[in-house]
């Protein structure tokens, strides 16, 4: 089963250094575009649909914000456009379109798998064009460079570039148990994995170590990789690990986690499924869901 917004076709031409791409490209008849209003995606509706748009949409809009040459996909060139979030209201009631969030758009299978990380590609980047129209170093405004992956300060001179931010997702284990956790805005009866943010020099063994003693007081020894998965909300990067609990002791932060417990492999088995009567598992787009998988199947 893939993971959600893993699955990425996109050819990027960002080292290229072309700097007539976007312009060339977003005034070309044949470029598709993906267009984000607010941070929704309009897609083309169809069984899937797709969120590779006709170049000739932006007529709809009376007008957009930044553009961001994503690169080829397909062999197509593929500009992102933002719109503002009122622009979602000409789409709505064209049976032509659809107008989904991104989580909604993987977990209903709105588009096709391989589309699922062009589009968080899009959302990821024009978000942080939204968020970064100021330099952090002299406050000056700043403007769109690189084919919309760079951000200029004419005024000092800094270049600013789109962030991810790493986060570590883990399922500890002990023996034949795992844990897991919940959260109050989870939703009704779903456990997940532990997960947070990687603080600057830190490693991210030593993130799942300190993560899981913070949320939960337990210990935690060996730690290694299994998988990563973009996150778009707004710009994560999963990386999935599996540790080792060095006690099966749980202290839980309250502030964190409104509970966290350790479960059998027949348990898990039947999350998984959708079978069992008290708890759940994650999504199936979701890292946390892969890991789960991973382990049930060790």
């Amino acid at each position: 089963m893939s993971i959600g917004y893993a699955t990425n076709h996109l050819v990027r031409h960002t080292a290229e250094g072309d700097p007539e791409a976007l312009s060339r490209f977003a005034a070309d008849p044949k470029t598709a575009m993906v267009v984000i209003a607010g941070d929704l995606p309009v897609l083309l509706a169809g069984t899937p649909g797709s969120g590779l748009l006709p170049a000739s949409v932006l007529e709809r809009l009376p007008e957009h914000k930044e553009q961001v040459f994503l690169g080829t996909f397909a062999g197509q060139p593929t500009v992102a456009t933002l719109a503002s979030p009122e622009a979602a209201e000409l789409f709505r009631d064209d049976p032509a379109f659809v107008v989904a969030d991104l989580r909604s758009i993987a977990v209903q299978g709105l588009v096709r798998q391989e589309e699922l990380g062009l589009l968080a590609t899009a959302k990821s980047v024009l978000d942080w064009h939204s968020r970064h129209r100021f330099c952090a170093n002299c406050g000056a405004a700043t403007h769109s460079a690189q084919g919309g992956f760079r951000r200029d300060c004419a005024s000092c001179g800094t270049q600013h570039f789109p962030r991810t931010d790493p986060v570590v997702i883990m399922l500890i284990e002990h023996g034949d148990k795992c844990l897991l956790g919940r959260q109050s805005r989870f939703a009704e009866k779903m456990y997940s994995c532990l997960a947070g943010f990687l603080e600057p020099g830190e490693t991210i063994e030593d993130a799942v170590r300190r993560e899981t003693f913070e949320e939960a007081g337990v210990r935690v020894g060996a730690v290694r990789y299994v998988a990563s998965q973009p996150w778009p909300f707004p710009s994560s990067l999963m990386i999935g690990c599996i540790g080792e609990a060095l006690s099966d002791e749980i202290v839980i932060d309250e502030n964190e986690l409104q509970d966290a417990r350790w479960f059998s492999k027949e348990t898990a088995r039947l999350m998984l499924d959708g079978t069992h009567p008290d708890f759940a598992a994650p999504s199936p787009i979701a890292i946390a869901n892969h890991l789960l998988r991973t382990w049930v199947a060790m």
